[in-house]
């Protein structure tokens, strides 16, 4: 076994919550201890010496009050140097925390009904719940109290805190509308066959260096089997999954081997102990979700406002403002989403002028625009992992391409990852960058440059696919100008609604290498 294998049986994960108070009045955390409070949701900041803390907080159902805004505002403001961010798994992100103030954050998360438990470690992670749930008029049922009871059931349950690697789980009741099921270990996604609501699940989806979409079990469950299927899921992979090799631990690696149908009977057999019903696919998400921006209407006449935060990225003020503005324009509510936006839900339609002027003094706007679809991990400022910034730089880009191509008639999703682990999702976007690094220019030992890969053409949308990675690099500093160039070219040579999928499989994806767009041969054909 693996170290974290043999120090997961000598402590049981969840356990590390009593160790806490004793890490923080001795000021110092037990080094052998270190990896098992990722199980409490908290991990060690770049540079490791310097002894700061990061830490996710999940949201069950995607969905908080104004109140409990005010007090992920207050945490980041006191502890957190003013730093707050939202995480494409709809959870909030602090940095720069001291293990002496975790447990005053988590008293104070405890009192407003947020916890960290599972929020990392291998075991199930935030259930990701539709932020559409309960508001958009094609909702086939309010799936807010299966995520709430999947959250209770399976996610923090000592029951599943020792799985070989993490395990993610989402459900949504509007697949046409999202398609983030298709890189989760569990996607449940409601819709009706002959006239009856039901689940079609699918299995096994994973990105990191080497990525699967997930696969259909080809089922049709009923509402009320969802937990016990999801139990049952997670069983299977707790007891057959494997754990010789964390590389190859996921359980993308298992249905890659025996298959879907193989697991399903699997599970049918030795966890549920009857068969599920056959059953067909659900819709197609043409565009994964990224389309679900901006002002859209609820199913009571009333509407719910997706704003655009830029790579997840807000401070305590703002955060303040929104919980202020949901109050004034909503019901006190707010929920997050998996592309790093916020939403505010239950405005009237005579509000929203007002509430989107107010929002636009905030630069949290919504718009359906590059700001909207593009996500960035935490990068070189903060992981111990990555080998390139992010956050700063891609915020950079879209400030510059924004207005430029705000005229797009289709979403175009920008995805970038300062290494290969894929926090942001970089092989299912149009623009799919992955950090990397080469040897300096300067010719120095020792030196290294910045540069990103490019994982052209992917989508967990209507396409439901992987992108390719294509030959050569973009530089860091030459990162705006090819994003600009590719999208220039896209709009000034598609068809009406041609996504830019269809666009790359049309005109070749040769034409968007890095030494070519960049050249100054690509640059005259452009002009």
């Amino acid at each position: 076994m693996s170290d974290i294998e043999t120090l997961k049986k000598e402590l049981p994960p969840f356990e590390i919550f009593d160790l806490i108070p004793q890490y923080a009045a001795a000021g110092q955390i037990d080094p052998e201890k270190m990896d098992l409070l990722k199980w409490a949701g908290v991990y060690g900041q770049r540079p490791q010496e310097d002894g700061y803390l990061m830490m996710r907080v999940k949201v069950p159902t995607a969905e908080l009050s104004s109140d409990t805004l005010r007090v992920v505002a207050g945490i980041a403001e006191d502890y957190g140097r003013g730093l707050l961010d939202v995480t494409d798994r709809q959870a909030f992100q602090f940095h720069w925390l001291r293990i002496e103030n975790i447990p005053d954050i988590l008293a104070r998360l405890d009192t407003v009904g947020l916890h960290t438990r599972g929020s990392c470690g291998d075991t199930v992670r935030a259930v990701i719940a539709s932020p559409l749930a309960g508001l958009d008029a094609r909702e086939r049922l309010d799936v807010r109290p299966l995520a709430a009871a999947m959250e209770g059931s399976l996610s923090g349950n000592r029951e599943f805190e020792d799985l070989p690697r993490k395990f993610k789980i989402s459900i949504t009741a509007t697949p046409e509308l999202e398609g983030i099921h298709h890189i989760n270990d569990i996607g449940f996604l409601a819709h009706e066959v002959n006239g009856e609501v039901g689940f079609d699940v699918w299995v096994g989806g994973g990105l990191g260096a080497v990525a699967h979409l997930a696969k259909r079990l080809g089922v049709f469950i009923k509402p009320e089997q969802v937990i016990e299927v999801g139990r049952a899921i997670a069983g299977a992979y707790r007891d057959h999954g494997y754990r010789l090799n964390r590389k190859k631990s996921r359980l993308k690696y298992l249905i890659k081997d025996i298959g879907p149908e193989k697991f399903r009977a699997l599970v049918e057999t030795e966890y549920l102990g009857y068969k599920m019903q056959d059953g067909p696919a659900a819709p197609v998400a043409r565009f994964g979700g990224s389309d679900v921006l901006g002002i859209n209407p609820q199913r009571d006449g009333l509407n719910y406002v997706v704003l655009s935060t830029t790579v997840g990225r807000i401070n305590p003020e703002k955060a303040r403002a929104l919980a202020d503005l949901a109050e004034k324009y909503g019901k006190g509510v707010l929920r997050t989403t998996a592309f790093q936006n916020m939403m505010i839900p239950h405005v009237k339609t005579e509000d929203l002028d007002a509430l989107i002027a107010e929002l636009h003094t905030l630069e949290l706007a919504p718009k359906a625009t590059l700001r909207g679809t593009t996500i960035a991990c935490t990068g070189t400022q903060f992981c111990r992992l990555a080998l390139t910034e992010t956050k700063a730089r891609v915020a950079g880009m879209i400030d510059d391409l924004e207005a430029k191509h705000a005229d797009l008639d289709v979403p175009f999703v920008i995805n970038l990852t300062g290494c290969s682990n894929a926090c942001t999702r970089y092989q299912v976007a149009d623009l799919g960058f992955m950090g990397a690094q080469r040897a300096s220019k300067s010719g120095l030992e020792g030196e290294f440059d910045e540069v990103y890969n490019v994982h052209l053409a992917g989508s967990i949308g209507q396409a439901e696919r992987l992108g390719t990675k294509i030959k050569g690099v973009v530089p860091a500093e030459r990162l705006t100008e090819y994003t600009d160039k590719v999208i220039s070219d896209f709009k000034a040579h598609k068809s009406a609604g041609e996504s830019f999928v269809e666009y790359a499989d049309r005109v070749g994806q040769d034409k968007f290498l890095p030494d070519s767009v960049l050249s100054a041969e690509r640059e005259q054909v452009l002009a």
